[in-house]
C-alpha cells in the first residue's frame, strides 16, 4: 500500500490491492484492509476513503544488531614484519557478536600473502581481540622488535613457531624465544573493505 501510494499519488482501491497483491477475490483484499484498519495502520475518512496513518513498527529490541566502535590502528604484515602504528586512522562499526564484550578489539589492514591459506589476503581487515597470551594453533598478532606481523602459533617446550600459511613457499617460519609479545589473537577476516 505504502509503494503504491508513492507511485500513484493516492492509496489504492480493493480492487487495485487484489490486483496487486495477486489475490483471487476482492474480499482478500478487504479483509486485510480491515485488519490494517483495527491495528490503527489505515485511518478510514469520512467519505469512506483510506489514509496511511504514520507507522512505526515495533522492533524486538532483542533482534536488533548491536554494534561497538572499533579502531583500524594501520597496516600489518601477513609476510616480513612491519611497524604497526598505533595512531588511530578510522573507527569501524562492529557487531558485538563478532568483537564481544568485555573483550578490547582493534582492526589492522593486511598486507602480504603469507596467511592467504587462513583467508586473510593482502588489503584484508583483520579484527584483533586484544590479549598477551595465546593457544598452540591460534592466529595471533606477534610483536617483534616493536615490529608486528600476523601469523599461526606453535608452541613448543624451548622456542615458539610463528608460521606462515602461504601458498607462496618464499615465507619461512620465524624462531623465536618464549621471550616475545602477543599482542591478540585474530577473530575474524573482513575482506574488500576500504580502510
Amino acid at each position: 500500500m505504502r509503494n503504491f501510494l508513492m507511485k500513484n499519488g493516492r492509496m489504492p482501491s480493493v480492487r487495485e490491492l487484489m490486483k496487486e497483491m495477486e489475490y483471487k477475490s476482492p474480499r482478500s483484499a478487504s479483509m486485510l484492509i480491515q485488519n490494517l484498519l483495527d491495528k490503527k495502520i489505515l485511518n478510514k475518512r469520512g467519505d469512506g476513503s483510506i489514509q496511511l496513518i504514520q507507522y512505526e513498527p515495533v522492533i524486538d529490541e532483542s533482534l536488533r544488531e548491536q554494534t561497538m566502535k572499533v579502531p583500524l590502528l594501520g597496516t600489518i604484515a601477513c609476510g616480513t614484519p612491519i611497524l604497526a602504528e598505533e595512531n588511530i586512522e578510522a573507527e569501524f562499526s562492529v557487531s558485538v557478536k563478532l568483537a564481544k564484550p568485555p573483550g578490547r578489539y582493534f582492526l589492522l589492514k593486511a598486507k602480504g600473502d603469507s596467511m592467504d591459506r587462513k583467508g586473510i589476503n593482502d588489503g584484508d581487515l583483520v579484527l584483533i581481540r586484544q590479549q598477551d597470551f595465546a593457544d598452540n594453533g591460534d592466529i595471533v598478532v606477534a610483536l617483534i622488535d616493536d615490529e608486528a606481523t600476523i601469523k599461526e602459533i606453535k608452541i613448543n617446550i624451548d622456542n615458539v613457531l610463528l608460521l606462515p600459511c602461504s601458498s607462496n613457499k618464499e615465507h619461512k617460519p620465524i624462531i623465536l624465544s618464549r621471550d616475545f609479545f602477543v599482542q591478540g589473537i585474530v577473530v575474524s577476516t573482513i575482506p574488500g573493505i576500504e580502510g
